[in-house]
C-alpha cells in the first residue's frame, strides 16, 4: 500500500472546476495516492473569504508543499494582485518549468520536444514602477526598474542544468539580452556561464542566444533547441510562443518550483465564456498532474498518463472542440480513463 501524499487542491475559477473533476477521475483510475485538501483562489476565494488568496489556503499549501492549481481569475477593481504572482512571491517559487511536447501530429511542426526554464521571482516583474510628472501630465512618464541577483541567477540555472542532466537534455540555451541590457542580463547570462566552467562542463552542450533571434529560430527552426533557460519575462514570452508550436495554451502545463513547495497548473486562463458548458479541454492541467506525479516520485505513472493522454486522442481520436474533434469534457475523460485501465 502506497503510503497516501498529501496535496493541496484548488479547482479553480471558470472552466477550473470541470478541468480538475477530470484531472481527478483521471489520477483516480491510475491510483495516485494523492490525499487532497480542496481550497479556494482567486474570484472563489474573494466570494467565499473576501480574499482571492485565503489564509486556509496558503496554510494548507505551507503544510503539503504540494498543490494543483486550476485557472485562477483576478477580480477587477479593488486592487487585488494577481494570486498567480502572490503564490509564486509566497513560498518562492522560483522555478518554472513549461514543457512543450507534441502530442497530436501532423501539424506544422511536428515532434517538437522543448523545455522552457523561466526564472519566475525577479527581472521587470518585481513591479518597481512609478510615474512621474511633467506640467499637468500625472502620467507623462512611466520608469519601471528590473532586479536580477547574482543569488537569484545561480539558483535558476542549478536547478535547470540539474533538471537537464536528470532527464537527459544534450543541449542547454542561455538566452538573454546582454548587449543592450548588459547589466540586468548581463548578470544572468555571466552567471551561467561561470557555472558551467564551474561544476557542468562536458555533461551537456551549453549555448548562449539573444532573445530575439531565439525567437525568429524558434519559429525557422525549434529542432535545433533542447532547453531554454532564461530570465522571467523573456521566459514568460518564449514560453507562450512554445506553446504555439504544440498547438497553444491548451496543451500546455506548467510547474512552479520553490524550496519549500511546489505548485502544478494548467497555464490558460479560466475561459468563463465557456465555463459550464462541458466542452473544455483538460489536456494541459492532465500534463500538469503528469509533472506531479514525477515530482513526487512517481515517473511511472506520469508515463502511463501521458501514454494514456496521447492514445486517446490519436488511437481513439477522441477530441475536444478546441483541437477539432466533437467530444466534450465527460466524453474526453471517460476514453481517457479507459486507456488508463487498459494499461494496468
Amino acid at each position: 500500500m502506497t503510503t497516501p501524499i498529501p496535496a493541496t487542491l484548488i479547482p479553480g475559477d471558470g472552466i477550473g472546476p470541470e478541468i480538475v473533476d477530470a484531472t481527478l477521475a483521471a489520477l483516480d483510475a491510475l491510483g495516485a495516492p494523492f490525499a487532497w485538501d480542496r481550497q479556494v483562489a482567486g474570484l472563489g476565494g474573494v466570494q467565499a473569504a473576501g480574499d482571492p488568496l485565503p489564509q486556509a489556503t496558503l496554510d494548507s499549501i505551507r503544510r503539503t508543499r504540494l498543490a494543483l492549481k486550476g485557472p485562477l481569475e483576478t477580480p477587477s477593481g479593488g486592487g487585488y494582485r494577481s494570486s498567480n504572482v502572490r503564490l509564486r512571491e509566497e513560498f518562492q517559487l522560483y522555478a518554472n518549468l513549461r514543457p512543450a511536447r507534441t502530442v497530436i501530429p501532423g501539424g506544422r511542426f511536428d515532434k517538437i520536444d522543448l523545455l522552457v526554464v523561466r526564472e519566475n521571482l525577479e527581472g521587470l516583474y518585481i513591479g518597481h514602477e512609478h510615474y512621474v510628472q511633467i506640467d499637468d501630465d500625472p502620467h507623462a512618464v512611466a520608469m519601471a526598474t528590473g532586479i536580477n541577483t547574482r543569488a537569484g541567477s545561480r539558483r535558476i540555472l542549478e536547478y535547470a542544468f540539474d533538471t537537464a542532466i536528470a532527464t537527459g537534455r544534450k543541449k542547454v540555451t542561455l538566452v538573454h539580452k546582454a548587449n543592450i541590457m548588459k547589466a540586468l542580463t548581463g548578470i544572468f547570462l555571466e552567471t551561467g556561464e561561470q557555472l558551467y566552467a564551474e561544476r557542468y562542463q562536458g555533461k551537456f552542450q551549453l549555448e548562449t542566444v539573444i532573445v530575439d533571434a531565439c525567437a525568429m529560430k524558434l519559429v525557422l527552426n525549434p529542432w535545433q533547441f533542447d532547453m531554454l533557460v532564461t530570465t522571467n519575462l523573456f521566459g514568460d514570452i518564449l514560453s507562450d510562443l512554445v506553446a504555439g508550436l504544440v498547438g497553444g495554451l491548451g496543451m500546455a502545463p506548467g510547474a512552479n518550483i520553490g524550496k519549500d513547495a511546489a505548485i502544478f497548473e494548467a497555464v490558460h486562463g479560466s475561459a468563463p465564456d465557456i465555463a459550464g458548458k462541458g466542452i473544455a479541454n483538460p489536456v494541459a492541467i492532465m500534463l500538469a498532474a503528469a509533472l506531479m506525479l514525477e515530482h513526487v516520485k512517481l515517473p511511472d505513472l506520469a508515463r502511463r498518463l501521458r501514454q494514456a493522454i496521447d492514445e486517446t486522442l490519436n488511437v481513439d481520436q477522441v477530441r475536444t472542440g478546441d483541437l477539432g474533434g466533437k467530444a466534450g469534457t465527460a466524453q474526453f475523460t471517460q476514453a481517457l480513463v479507459a486507456r488508463i485501465k487498459a494499461s494496468a
